[in-house]
C-alpha cells in the first residue's frame, strides 16, 4: 500500500513531489469535466502531465491511486464511482492444464545444444508456460504485475525449462547497499532492474550444468527483449532463493553474486519478527558501469 505524505507545502507520492499549484490544477480539471468518470479523469491528467511509461502507455493506474489518496485526504473531491472497482486478480482462475509428453531427458548438455529461448508473453504459448509453472513449480503460478516477460526453453523442439522476469521489489537492504543508490534515485531507477520470479526445470529433465547454462544465456537475451518490449534498458538482475530448499549453486556457477539474506519479515511487516522462510539474495550486474547507470539521478 502506498501512502501520501502531506507536508507543507509539498505532497509526495511514489517518489514524486506535488505542490499546491498541482492540486489546484487537478481541481480545475475535475471542474472542467463534470461528467467524466474517475477513470477518464486519470487518463486526462496523465496526458496533461505527460505521465507515461517508457513504452508510451499511460500510467493511469498509478494516477488513479494518487487521485484517490488526495480524495480520501480531503484535498480534492472526485465524482462518485459509477461502478465497483475491478479486481482482475480477485477472481482469477488457475491456469488450464496443458498436457505435454514427459519424455525423460538425460545425458550431456552438449548433446542437446543449442537451446531455443522463446519469449511467450502475449503469445499462444503463454498458456503452456502458465500451466507448466502451476503444475511443477513449488510456488505454483502467480500472475505478475507491472513489467514482466515469460520464457520457455526448448531442446530439440520439446520444452525443458521456464523462466519469468518482472519488475524489481521496491526495497532490498542488501541490494541497495551493494548498488549504493540513495532512496530518491532508487525509486526512479527501479525499472532498470529485472527480478527473476520463477525458474523451473521440468522434473523429467536431468542434465548437468543445465540451470547455470540457462541463466548465462538469459543474461544475454533478456536486456534486448526488455528494451524492445518496454523501451528502456536494464542493467542488473536479481532473485531470491529459499535457503530451506535450495543452495543457489546454479546462480553462483552463472557468476551471480550472493549479497546476503532477507529478514524473513516481508514488505508489510508490523511485528518486526520473522514470519516466513529466510531467502538468499542474489544479483547479477549486466554492465561494468551498472552502478553509474543505476545511481544516475536524471
Amino acid at each position: 500500500m502506498h501512502y501520501v505524505l502531506f507536508m507543507d507545502p509539498a505532497i509526495k507520492y511514489r517518489g514524486k513531489t506535488f505542490n499546491d499549484d498541482d492540486i489546484s490544477f487537478i481541481k480545475g480539471l475535475i471542474a472542467e469535466n463534470p461528467e467524466a468518470s474517475r477513470f477518464a479523469l486519470s487518463k486526462k491528467l496523465c496526458r496533461e502531465w505527460n505521465w507515461v511509461q517508457p513504452n508510451g502507455a499511460l500510467k493511469d493506474v498509478v494516477c488513479r491511486g494518487f487521485m484517490l489518496q488526495l480524495h480520501r485526504a480531503g484535498q480534492i473531491q472526485l465524482p462518485a464511482r459509477k461502478r465497483p472497482p475491478l479486481n482482475p486478480f480477485g477472481k482469477r482462475k488457475k491456469p488450464d492444464v496443458v498436457h505435454i509428453q514427459q519424455k525423460p531427458l538425460t545425458g550431456s548438455l552438449k548433446s542437446i545444444r543449442p537451446l531455443t529461448f522463446s519469449q511467450v508473453r502475449r503469445t499462444p504459448s503463454e498458456k503452456l508456460f502458465n500451466s507448466l509453472i502451476h503444475q511443477y513449480h513449488y510456488l505454483n503460478y502467480c500472475q505478475p504485475v507491472g513489467e514482466h516477460l515469460k520464457y520457455i526453453v526448448y531442446a530439440q523442439g520439446d520444452p525443458i525449462a521456464c523462466m519469468a522476469w518482472s519488475s524489481a521489489p521496491r526495497h532490498i537492504k542488501a541490494r541497495d547497499q551493494f548498488i549504493g543508490w540513495i532512496p530518491d534515485v532508487r525509486m526512479k531507477n527501479l525499472p532498470l532492474i529485472a527480478y527473476n520470479t520463477r525458474f523451473l526445470i521440468l522434473p523429467w529433465v536431468q542434465l548437468k550444468n543445465l540451470a547455470s547454462h540457462i541463466l548465462g544465456q538469459m543474461a544475454r537475451i533478456l536486456p534486448g527483449d526488455w528494451q524492445k518490449q518496454y523501451n528502456h534498458p536494464i542493467y542488473y538482475l536479481e532473485t531470491f532463493v529459499d535457503k530451506s530448499l535450495f543452495s543457489g549453486t546454479c546462480y553462483r556457477a552463472a557468476n551471480w553474486i550472493y549479497l546476503g539474506n532477507t529478514t524473513g519479515r516481508g514488505k508489510d511487516d508490523q511485528t518486526h519478527k520473522p514470519n516466513r522462510t529466510i531467502k538468499a539474495i542474489w544479483g547479477l550486474p549486466l554492465s561494468k558501469h551498472f552502478r553509474e547507470r543505476l545511481c544516475h539521478a536524471q
